[in-house]
Parts: C-alpha cells; structure tokens; sequence
C-alpha cells in the first residue's frame, strides 16, 4: 500500500474511500440500520398507553416532591422550570426519532407496494394467458364430436339399420 503524497491516505485503489486526513476532527460512526431499528422501538414505546401512564406518573412525583416535601429536599420551584426543560428535550427528540421511523416505515410500505404490484401484473398476465387457452380450447372443442354428438349419430344408425332390416324383411 502506498502513502499519497497529495491526501496523505493510504490506499491501493481509486474506488476505495480515503481514510480520514490526520488532525482532522472525526465523527463518530455508527449502523445507520441499528440507528434505525432503535428509533422505531423507541417510536413504538411513545405511541403507547405504558408510556402515557409512566409519564403521567414521573410528572405527578415531580410536582407532589417539588411542591409537598421541605424546602431543602426540592430542586425545581413553582414554575417547574426544570420540568419544562425535561420535558421539551425529551419532545425535542421524540419528534426526530417519529419521523425517522415513519420515514422507515414508508420506505417499507414502497418495497411492499412495488411487490403488490409487480405480484398483480403477473396474475393478471397469467389469467389472460389462461384465458387465451380456454378460448383455444373451446374453439377446439366446437370441432371435436362430442359424447352427445356421437350417441345421437350412433342412434341415427341404428335407426336407420332398423328401418333397412324392416324393409328388407317385408319385401
């Protein structure tokens, strides 16, 4: 592997991506999957009745500590300033987390709705040819004798063979 003079990364190929320069500052990486994963558990976990109830619960201990108990054992007065600052940080992230997982979300229902879609015109492009093929067959059939058509024919005959023998039997 050789050293570019120009970047100062190490790399054999053009299609490779630099490494980082050195003395540059470098974002933490991450699983844009697993990203992805946790935020719609966490979006599942917001849009409950448990969550809804646990947080009902930590506000009413917040404000019952904060307004009941001594003077020196609360940490956030009256107007619950530190309350509103929970509460807007933890809204704060919720709604980017929502939309991530609803973004996730839609591009799952695309996937889906291109399958549907793709699964429906096979089906229909199946039951037209199998349509074709029972109008094929038909047709055949109207120039194939059929089981009545054979037994009426053979009947005839046998008519006739009667009438013949009749005939010839009273000459």
């Amino acid at each position: 592997m050789e050293t570019s003079p120009i970047t100062g990364s190490n790399r054999t190929r053009l299609d490779q991506p630099r490494t980082a320069r050195p003395g540059l500052l470098t974002l933490p990486s991450y699983d844009p999957e697993a990203f992805g994963a946790l935020s719609e558990r966490i979006a599942r976990f917001l849009g409950t009745g448990r969550f809804i109830v646990w947080m009902t619960v930590v506000i009413v201990v917040w404000v019952i500590w904060n307004t009941m108990l001594p003077a020196d054992v609360r940490f956030d007065e009256y107007p619950f300033i530190f309350l509103t600052l929970v509460l807007s940080l933890q809204a704060s992230y919720a709604a980017p987390l929502i939309l991530l997982a609803q973004n996730r979300q839609d591009n799952r229902d695309r996937v889906n709705m291109e399958q549907d879609r793709a699964r429906s015109d096979r089906s229909i492009a199946d039951t037209e040819y199998l349509t074709r093929e029972v109008a094929a067959l038909r047709h055949g059939l109207g120039e194939v004798a059929t089981r009545d058509f054979v037994r009426s024919e053979l009947q005839a005959l046998l008519k006739e063979m009667d009438e013949r023998r009749d005939a010839s039997g009273a000459l």
